[in-house]
């Protein structure tokens, strides 16, 4: 039998979690979550509202337009936060519990309201650490409680090397195997730049795997192109190019030479689609090939085929409603299945949403397990 492994499941932080677990010398910067006079809570910073903290239920994204919604026109709020969360949504042992209704083995557990907030708190790097360290020494105790089926991931950045050197020691001691980072340039030097080179060797000997995740992270298009009014949710460029962030990032670090260099190195890329893969290999290796001969030498000295790097070393979480398996017939071996339990674009169903399709955990052992798998364990 296939153990089953989601690859993107979501674990609520409480209101306090961050001023309890942050380093005490910065506890005035935690991010904490806040009622208004209203009733509806928001997650803060330094007294600034980021947004509206929700619950959010698999297949129910109208429900959260409606709260946004009757928060702008000031009318309470359809429910109260404490009593609608349920406890599996943020206490470890009840989510390992709900695994099995689910009909699940184990689950990988990214933050849910840590995804809405590095790019804002990026202006005080202070502030951004402090931040991240408090969700990662919740993965510690999340990883120890979860007795095995729960793989919890750490929110990091590379823009303080001593920093983050840190935090990878700490996780591998905690035993997180997963480290959300943003598929961005770092303080205007690229993912490949040689200056990180220490930090990739970092994640690798701490087998540590970086993991792009959808998220409010710096963005690689101009920010003129976001005319979304201040208080949309998520931008709808955004959502239309979902895959351009990672594209461009994982590209950086094959065409560069990253992943040469790295050749345990492993990425993985969740909940940011994935069928564009098989138009992107073809482009990834087309790519190279003309500018190699159009400009009289190749950018990096590569062994490999770009799109080799990419097959050995990098793997695509992949909704049902994307035909994973037909993905694979066309790429390879890539994909992850996933839920993203419990957001509203995701599904509380996820085999049986495969089943329909045709994909079973017997017959698609790579799917189910064998990919993200890889990244557990690199």
């Amino acid at each position: 039998m296939t153990v089953i492994i989601d690859s993107d499941q979501h674990l609520y932080e409480s209101r306090t979690l961050w001023a309890e677990h942050i380093d005490p010398a910065h506890r005035d910067e935690a991010l904490a979550i806040v009622d208004d006079d209203l009733g509806y809570p928001w997650l803060t910073w330094r007294d600034r509202r980021l947004d509206v903290a929700d619950v959010q239920f698999p297949g129910e994204t109208v429900v959260l337009g409606r709260l946004r919604q009757r928060c702008r026109e000031h009318l309470a709020p359809e429910y109260r936060y404490d009593e609608e969360l349920p406890v599996h949504y943020w206490e470890p042992s009840a989510r390992v519990e709900h695994l099995d209704v689910m009909g699940l083995d184990e689950a990988v557990l990214f933050p849910n309201f840590g995804l809405l907030w590095e790019r804002r708190l990026s202006e005080s790097l202070t502030a951004l650490t402090a931040n991240m360290g408090a969700w990662n020494r919740w993965c510690a105790t999340v990883a120890s409680q979860g007795r095995g089926r729960l793989h919890p991931v750490a929110h990091l950045t590379l823009r303080d090397p001593v920093w983050l050197e840190a935090q990878l020691q700490e996780l591998a001691s905690g035993r997180v195997r997963l480290g959300m980072i943003a598929p961005a340039a770092v303080d205007g030097r690229p993912l490949s730049h040689p200056d990180h080179d220490r930090l990739w060797s970092a994640f690798v000997h701490h087998g540590i795997t970086p993991v792009f995740h959808v998220a409010d992270q710096p963005r690689v298009l101009d920010e003129a192109f976001y005319t979304d009014p201040d208080d949309s949710f998520v931008s709808v460029l955004e959502a239309i190019f979902l895959w351009v962030q990672p594209a461009v990032a994982v590209t950086d670090l094959i065409v560069n030479g990253t992943l040469a260099r790295h050749p345990a190195l492993r990425i993985g890329i969740v909940e940011l689609s994935s069928i564009w893969v098989p138009q992107y290999l073809m482009m990834l290796d087309g790519g190279w090939d003309f500018t190699s001969a159009l400009n009289g030498r190749p950018l990096s000295p590569l062994e490999l085929r770009p799109s080799e790097y990419f097959h050995r070393q990098v793997r695509v979480a992949s909704f049902s409603y994307e035909q994973p398996a037909r993905l694979t017939a066309k790429s390879g071996d890539l994909f992850m299945c996933c839920s993203d339990f419990p957001h509203s674009e995701g599904t509380a169903t996820p085999i049986e949403d495969y089943a329909r399709i045709g994909c079973l955990p017997d017959d698609a052992a790579g799917l189910f397990h064998d990919n993200v798998a890889t990244l557990l364990t690199s």
